[in-house]
């Protein structure tokens, strides 16, 4: 069984952090394992306004040794950070350990929000996290941070940010460009960039008419470690976690009236547990003896 695991922030509500990791791996047949960097909370007397508190030091060391030295894993990604010393420690043990399959989503902004969290710890994520990593995957916003960029709003800012990215230590830049470029609305696709180097790469996919998106950008990452999990080169991983994370907004739903998310189960839905009733009950075939 191939691990892999995923240190990042624990969304309350389910949509993002590592519980859309956990659904992923799973998804793609994967063992998954978390450490919780801190958990994020949403107050629905408060508009579902964010909070979010970081766990300390020692209990976040503990879970990574847990993972890292107890088990072992072929992959690993990191999300919502929070604190310097959770950037140390990822740092420490993707060397201690030698970790290759690392992917670096570098969550600066909650869904909904429009400031980054920790504006202070973009230079230490760019300067540290940023080398180590296989894939850095930011979305437009994330991008322009570790760019240094006032805006990354199109493809020749989305390739000018790649290449500052990369620039930086970066081996393989994934800027997700979504829905959110004025482009998209032209052309109906969702217009991602990938860079190596030595070239970019577009990729286009259908744009999915929904506004539950919460957690696609942590699934998209999710999706992409578990490809180099599995074994495909840093394209394949992005190109086919990019189909993945469409069937997953296509069957997106409402969690309320502020958000709601992707569902990454809707391509087996017909091969999920409750729609073999039929074959598990017919003819008594299920086990059951009196």
């Amino acid at each position: 069984m191939i691990k892999i695991a995923t240190i990042a922030g624990s969304d309350a509500s389910g949509g993002a952090g590592l519980e859309a990791d956990l659904k992923t791996f799973e998804e793609y047949g994967l063992y998954g394992m978390a450490a919780v960097t801190v958990i994020a909370t949403m107050d629905p007397a408060n508009e579902w306004a964010h909070s979010v508190y970081a766990l300390p030091e020692d209990v976040l060391r503990f879970q990574m040794e847990t993972i890292f030295k107890g088990v072992g894993v072929s992959a690993c990604k990191s999300g919502m950070l929070g604190t310097e010393y959770a950037v140390e420690i990822i740092c420490e043990y993707i060397k201690k350990h030698k970790v290759n399959n690392y992917v670096l989503d570098p969550v600066m902004v909650c869904k909904g929000a429009n400031e980054a969290l920790n504006p202070e710890l973009n230079s230490s994520i760019a300067k540290k996290l940023l080398p180590l990593a296989k894939i850095v995957t930011p979305n437009l916003f994330e991008a322009a941070q570790l760019a240094g960029m006032k805006e990354v709003n199109s493809l020749e800012q989305m390739e000018e940010a790649a290449q500052i990215i990369f620039d930086k230590g970066a081996k393989n830049v994934f800027i997700k460009g979504g829905a959110k470029l004025p482009l998209s609305y032209e052309t109906k696709k969702a217009i991602d960039i990938f860079y190596d180097g030595e070239s970019f790469g577009y990729i286009e996919n259908d744009l999915i008419d929904t506004k539950w998106t919460h957690g696609a950008g942590c699934t998209t990452a999710a999706a992409i470690v578990s490809g180099l999990a599995r074994g495909l080169s840093p394209v394949e991983s992005v190109v086919l976690a990019t189909q993945f994370i469409n069937e997953s907004l296509r069957a997106s739903f409402p969690l309320n009236k502020w958000v709601g998310a992707g569902n990454p189960t809707d391509w087996r839905k017909d091969r999920a547990i409750y729609s073999l009733s039929g074959e598990v009950f017919a003819d008594g075939h299920n086990g059951f003896k009196k």
